[in-house]
């Protein structure tokens, strides 16, 4: 039986070597490999693309439709997706439902890029739409050898999807994450300039939102970050940035000019100062300029975390 295969080429296997194979059960049920030829016959198949695994079961297929004088499709096996160390695929490697990936914060068009690139390529492009694909793909491009499902991969492709998704949308897609993390995003400023200051950093939707979170409620360092970064000899700093940023206009120019006026005046470097301010309104050592963090939290926030925070220095 020999056959020319779609990605493989021509494949020939002996018909000595398959057995006599069961089509219909005692109890009326037909087989797979009858029911299969069957519906592809009666749905009027021209092309059978599948996995590779499937290869042993074709030429029992091809001889099924020659005995019942159907029309034979054209028949395409796909390698298999291999995990990162070429083992089989599982859940631990990314097998799992695919509403999951939605839950943890992928974008459909981000998997969906990344699927299709899987064992599939047209010259050096990562990044394509759904359009080009429908365009570009062929079977001859489908490599013979199997894919391995790289998760990292794939959180890398969708935080270049994330950074060039519209900030509304954006905005809509982290919402349910940050409900679900006890924030009101009505009650603060505005998601979409969240999310425009923070997409850059962002691997998930999910990532996204857990960044976002301390623009909605307070988060208080660690314990271990008030000892590293709250330090006596800061104190005096602080709490004149606190004075200037009372009074100073609220946008990330005269944030930044505050922060610039008060290191020079105490003579410190600008690490010295931006980093106890981090800690004390977002709960972390890690966020963007912290001037733009300023500008969003707003000026009535900063001053009720400041004033909280302070208390909380030595000396």
């Amino acid at each position: 039986m020999t056959w020319d295969d779609l990605v493989k080429g021509p494949i020939s296997i002996s018909n000595h070597e398959l057995d006599d194979l069961v089509i219909m059960r005692g109890d009326g049920v037909p087989t797979y490999n009858f029911g299969v030829v069957v519906d592809d016959w009666d749905m009027n198949m021209t092309h059978v693309i599948r996995g590779d695994d499937h290869v042993n079961n074709t030429p029992r297929q091809i001889n099924i439709f020659n005995a019942l004088g159907a029309p034979i499709p054209k028949f395409g096996h796909i390698p298999m997706i291999l995990a990162p160390m070429a083992s089989g695929l599982s859940k631990r490697h990314g097998a799992v439902s695919v509403m999951q990936y939605l839950e943890e914060g992928y974008l459909p068009e981000a998997l969906l890029n990344y699927l299709a690139r899987l064992g599939w390529g047209h010259g050096d492009a990562e990044m394509f739409t759904r359009e080009q694909f429908v365009e570009w793909f062929s079977l001859e491009a489908v490599s013979r050898s199997p894919a391995k499902f790289d998760p990292e991969k794939l959180k890398w492709l969708n935080s270049q999807y994330i950074r060039q998704t519209d900030d509304d949308r954006l905005a809509g897609l982290a919402t349910p994450f940050l409900k679900a993390n006890g924030c009101d995003p009505a009650k603060g400023p505005a998601l979409r300039a969240v999310c425009a200051l923070l997409k850059d950093r962002a691997g998930t939707i999910e990532e996204l939102a857990d960044a976002a979170v301390y623009f909605y409620r307070q988060l208080h360092p660690a314990h271990e970050l008030r000892t590293q970064h709250y330090t006596a000899d800061i104190l005096p700093a602080m709490k004149a940035l606190r004075e200037r940023l009372a009074s100073a206009d609220w946008n990330r120019p005269a944030l930044s000019a505050a922060i610039k006026e008060t290191i020079t005046t105490h003579s410190i470097k600008m690490p010295k100062l931006a980093m106890p301010l981090r800690v004390m309104l977002t709960g972390t050592a890690h966020t963007p300029s912290i001037d733009a963090v300023l500008e969003l939290i707003g000026r009535e926030e900063v001053l009720r975390r400041m004033d909280d925070e302070l208390l909380r220095y030595p000396g």
